[in-house]
């Protein structure tokens, strides 16, 4: 259970804790090559999308060792990752170009990311949570991912699929807004750099 909350987990922060270098990481991207730096927290997402599949693996392997062949329901596990990738793009875009105008964003997300880690449920579910506190833990976008990976994995229950479509609503809009931001700010980062 905690591995499974750590793989979905490592995907997000992974590509979170990249964004705020990517364009200052690539500066001849934006200097010296026609190149769409558009596409950086594509290539982010896809390198910690291998880890996630490595990770998987070795999940899958265990858990056929330990417990047998993992319930079907485990086959929705990629339709559940939807909403998460949408929202790891989003922010990943904002934080891209928020690092090339901010040099210390990096030491802030580092920071930030390991107080999400706490304040997700990857060490515990939500189900050990005082229930007056469980409010509080679903404003998380990750609770959802995290939870209904677990359901997927491990309990052979489906998605919730209200609550994905919700989900993926408000991930669509973090996706769209970080995009729209980062092609407002683009112009100016061969300046800046």
């Amino acid at each position: 259970m905690l591995f499974a909350g750590l793989i979905i987990f490592g995907l997000f922060s992974e590509v979170i804790s990249r964004a705020p270098v990517l364009i200052v990481g690539n500066i001849n991207y934006v200097k010296k090559i026609i190149f769409p730096i558009e596409i950086l927290p594509y290539i982010a997402l896809a390198s910690a999308f291998f880890q996630f599949l490595v990770s998987t693996l070795v999940w899958l392997i265990f858990y056929m060792l330990f417990f047998g062949v993992p319930h079907a329901s485990i086959v929705l596990l990629p339709i559940t990752l939807l909403p998460l990738m949408l929202l790891t793009l989003g922010v990943s875009w904002t934080l891209a170009s928020l690092g090339v105008y901010i040099r210390d964003m990096p030491q802030f997300v580092v920071v930030m990311v390991t107080v999400l880690m706490f304040l997700s449920p990857v060490f515990y579910s939500t189900a050990s949570i005082p229930v007056e506190y469980r409010k509080l833990l679903e404003i998380n976008p990750l609770t959802f991912s995290i939870e209904t990976a677990r359901d997927v994995m491990l309990w052979g229950k489906s998605i919730k699929w209200v609550a994905w479509i919700q989900q993926t609503f408000v991930s669509a809009f973090v996706f769209w807004m970080g995009f729209a931001w980062f092609q407002k700010t683009k112009g100016g980062f061969s300046d800046v750099l």
